[in-house]
């Protein structure tokens, strides 16, 4: 793979079949990739580099000064988040569907006997999907009607790059599983960030311009968001 090093910074460049530019930095360490479209010079690539220096460094210094979460277990009196507040986990064995309840300050996983700790990671995520499904319409049905876009269909996925990401032309927003742990102004503020792009493609002047008309204090959410622990996983790239 073509890699370009400016400084002490090493950027990855992959050529692919795409129309636009994209970069990306990734945790935990703030690996930097390039994809480019196939057909682009290496000098052309490089230039655009060097005009995103800036905001590389600024993305390699959030993820270096942020706290990870340890690696979960999914057993008893371990820490878990939901919408911002900490819980601790009470796993109860039973021989019956497996399900999760929230009771005050405890997160209850009832799970069949034997369950192995992927199968109750995979049932907690999956009740974290179902809960942001449970919220999102409602946030939608409100900024859309404030920013004056209409979105066709969102999901929700872990993403190990992005709180949330926007496909303009089909008008469907995804967003970050790991929001679930976040408090809901958080959320909010990213399903905002979305809704924008449908107004404006890249993160520019005009931008930041909506933004600061829609979301005020959207940076305060940004800021908090960016504060919180990371997930604990096993970054590939």
């Amino acid at each position: 793979m073509p890699k370009i090093e400016l400084g002490n910074i090493r950027i990855d460049v992959e050529k692919k079949d795409i129309k636009n530019i994209h970069l990306s930095v990734y945790p935990p360490h703030g690996k930097v990739k390039i994809a480019a479209p196939e057909r682009m010079e290496m000098d052309t690539i490089r230039v655009f580099a060097i005009n995103k220096l800036k905001w590389i460094k600024k993305q390699q210094e959030v993820f270096k000064n942020q706290e990870r979460e340890t690696r979960r277990e999914f057993v008893d009196r371990e820490s878990h988040y939901f919408q911002g507040k900490r819980y601790l986990l009470t796993v109860i064995e039973q021989d019956a569907k497996p399900k999760v309840v929230v009771k005050h300050s405890e997160i209850e996983l009832y799970i069949r006997p034997n369950t192995s700790t992927k199968k109750r990671k995979e049932i907690i995520d999956e009740w974290y999907r179902e809960e942001m499904k449970k919220v999102i319409p409602t946030m939608l049905e409100k900024w859309e009607k404030k920013i004056g876009v209409k979105t066709n269909d969102f999901g929700v996925k872990i993403m190990r790059t992005k709180w949330g990401t926007c496909n303009i032309e089909a008008k469907r927003i995804w967003l970050n599983l790991e929001l679930a742990k976040k408090p809901l102004d958080c959320l909010e503020y990213i399903v905002v960030h979305e809704l924008i792009h449908l107004l404006e493609r890249s993160h520019n002047a005009v931008f930041v311009k909506y933004m600061n008309e829609f979301m005020p204090k959207w940076r305060f959410h940004r800021d908090e968001l960016n504060k919180l622990p990371f997930r604990h996983t096993d970054w590939k790239y």
